[in-house]
């Protein structure tokens, strides 16, 4: 993958790093002896729904280290609280990649000792850390650890897309009033693009829309006129995985901009529901692991690093949580049911058709913030 500023990562490359991930290419990691005689704990700030209890048993037995969890839903919250405490409390927080910009000036995080890390385990096309984390050549800030996407999600007993593909714009569509959901900001994004298919805005606005503050002002001044004047048509505005999934099972959801993990975890559980990338293409995050500069527990970070990095139990996790890994092998574990999911959510051409989120630039980050604020309190 190659994230740059205000520009797009190109589709043959991710095209590549999904395909490859997906694939399983090797057989499972072993966990080393220095792992297994490790103990203690490690303070963990990670997505909510990043460490079902497979992973964290099997992580517990192989080694002695409990986890102490903090879930969170979104870059923002990391930042804060980090912020808040000037970098303690805890050993692993979990940025996404694109949010270098942002970390590289906020002085919160330490590089890794890398002779302490295997990253021939990951697929390289998402081993970022020393291109795009390697903030003023000091070393690696960042790991990759899971890979996902977001797209469109529905009810199959109530909604069905108008082709093989859905569209981000059935989240507004008069047809589905009052029966949507979405994340504040990007699906803002999703209108756009959206928009963009049906000729209603300029094609590449939306891309276009990171490469300086006056022609973001000028795309989001129009798409926030657009987002307001449709927003009686959503029902209900998500932060995390589990209000998605609330949506969909409780709220009268029958269409929504979502996560891949928390509809395809509703599907393997049986439940009415379907996840495809809509057809202006999904957009495709890699979420990994970075080291506050309050670290405390060193030795158990690593451990904690090679235990993620193992394929057996990174496989066996995407079971639960429903997203991708990066570790090579990993897919093998997925299961039969990964493997259909995987197939649904992506067939034809769709990962082709991937739209990597660019690199934001801590203005953009901001005007995107005020924009969202004003939909959202409209």
């Amino acid at each position: 993958m190659n994230f740059k500023k205000g520009a797009r990562t190109t589709r043959r490359d991710f095209l590549k790093s999904a395909a490859a991930a997906g694939a399983g290419l090797s057989m499972p990691a072993i966990v080393s002896s220095s792992v297994l005689a490790s103990s203690g704990e490690i303070n963990i700030m990670m997505w909510s729904d990043y460490l079902p209890e497979s992973f964290v048993s099997g992580f517990t037995d192989k080694t002695g280290i409990k986890i102490n969890f903090t879930g969170i839903g979104s870059n923002e919250e990391i930042i804060n609280k980090l912020k808040a405490t000037s970098g303690e409390g805890f050993d692993i927080v979990s940025p996404t990649v694109n949010r270098n910009l942002l970390w590289a000036e906020l002085g919160l995080l330490q590089p890794f000792d890398m002779s302490k890390v295997d990253l021939d385990k990951v697929n390289p096309s998402m081993a970022l850390g020393e291109t795009h984390w390697n903030f003023d050549g000091k070393g690696v800030f960042w790991l990759p650890h899971i890979w996902g996407t977001e797209g469109i999600a529905w009810r199959t007993d109530a909604f069905v897309p108008a082709g093989e593909f859905p569209s981000y714009y059935d989240v507004w569509d008069e047809a589905n009033a009052g029966k949507t959901m979405g994340r504040g900001h990007s699906m803002l994004l999703g209108l756009g693009l959206g928009l963009e298919g049906r000729g209603e805005l300029d094609a590449g606005s939306m891309w276009a829309a990171y490469e300086s503050p006056e022609k973001m002002d000028e795309v989001w001044t129009k798409l926030v006129e657009a987002a307001i004047a449709k927003k009686p048509n959503i029902k209900l505005i998500w932060n995390d995985a589990d209000t998605q999934k609330n949506g969909l099972l409780n709220e009268g959801v029958i269409v929504g901009q979502t996560w891949d993990g928390p509809p395809l975890a509703l599907k393997t559980a049986g439940e009415p529901v379907m996840y495809r990338a809509p057809k202006e293409g999904a957009m495709a995050w890699v979420d990994g692991m970075a080291m506050p500069t309050g670290a405390k527990n060193i030795e158990q970070i690593y451990a904690f690093i090679e235990a993620a990095y193992d394929a057996k139990l990174a496989g066996e996790a995407i079971k639960t949580h429903g997203y991708n890994s990066p570790v090579v092998g990993a897919a093998e574990f997925g299961g039969e049911i990964y493997a259909k999911n995987f197939a649904d959510a992506y067939p034809g051409e769709a990962l082709g058709n991937l739209n990597a989120w660019p690199a934001e630039a801590p203005w953009y980050s901001e005007k995107r913030t005020e924009y969202t604020n004003k939909f959202l309190s409209a």
